[in-house]
């Protein structure tokens, strides 16, 4: 099930049936302008608040996969008109895969991705996003790169008082915890998955998005799967690690709730 945000809208009045008419045929061409040939495709128009239509949609059909685009835009712009993605994500049955505008055009053939990477926080959420990636690797014998970020606010910088001391105890915490992790990730691994994709794990300190973002560019990453709790993410200003991810990468991100 495909959603193509740029697509017209028509006026705030009641559509008439030749608005109706017009607008599905302008879908119709959008979408047969862009697909293979043969593929099979549904089209179908619906009035009312598009993250719920969609929902709605998504779950008679029993969907398996929803596909949605991002805007690209930034600041607050980004916020609102995102708010239906968001709404999306945080709702949907099956998983979400959204795609950043700066993704190529030209869509390769399958299997389409060979570089995956999933961030992992351990939560069940991730875990079950794992299952997904592992699945993906094996049908494509991808390359699979398992990442976890440890967060720590920055310590204060003082050599001369108390607070140094407490800020040697967080790194001493920190190269600890960060030790601890990257052997639980290790451990996500079966052997049975390494004879047929290649794995895997790499672990970074600091603010998780952007940590996840910057591994997956300078690994060249095709796709970032993650998971996402299926509780509210805060509203319309919320600052998840998922949200960030959604919204600012350049590669496909493949969401499990």
């Amino acid at each position: 099930m495909a959603y193509a945000p740029g697509t017209p809208m028509l006026p705030m009045t009641v559509p008439t049936a030749d608005d109706r008419h017009a607008l599905l045929a302008s879908v119709k061409r959008f979408a047969e302008s862009e697909t293979a040939a043969g593929v099979p495709m549904q089209f179908e128009l619906s009035e009312g608040d598009a993250a719920t239509e969609i929902l709605e949609r998504s779950a008679s059909r029993a969907s398996d996969l929803i596909v949605m685009g991002t805007h690209g835009r930034r600041g607050f712009d980004r916020l609102v008109l995102g708010s239906v993605t968001e709404k999306v994500i945080r709702k949907a049955r099956c998983p979400v895969m959204t795609v950043p505008p700066g993704t190529a055009e030209a869509v390769p053939a399958p299997p389409l991705f060979k570089r995956v990477l999933c961030a992992i926080d351990f939560s069940d959420a991730s875990l079950h996003a794992l299952d997904y990636a592992l699945s993906l690797a094996e049908e494509a014998d991808a390359h699979l790169l398992l990442a976890h970020v440890v967060e720590v606010a920055p310590a204060p910088q003082d050599t001369h008082s108390e607070t140094s001391l407490e800020s040697r105890s967080l790194d001493d915490y920190v190269a600890a915890a960060a030790q601890a992790r990257a052997e639980r990730l290790q451990r996500l691994v079966p052997d049975s998955v390494r004879t047929y994709s290649t794995v895997a794990t790499t672990l970074a300190i600091g603010q998780a998005y952007r940590e996840i973002l910057r591994i997956a560019s300078e690994q060249h990453s095709e796709l970032i799967v993650l998971g996402a709790h299926g509780h509210s993410i805060a509203g319309l200003l919320f600052g998840s690690t998922a949200h960030h991810i959604v919204r600012q990468a350049r590669c496909p991100v493949l969401t499990i709730r």
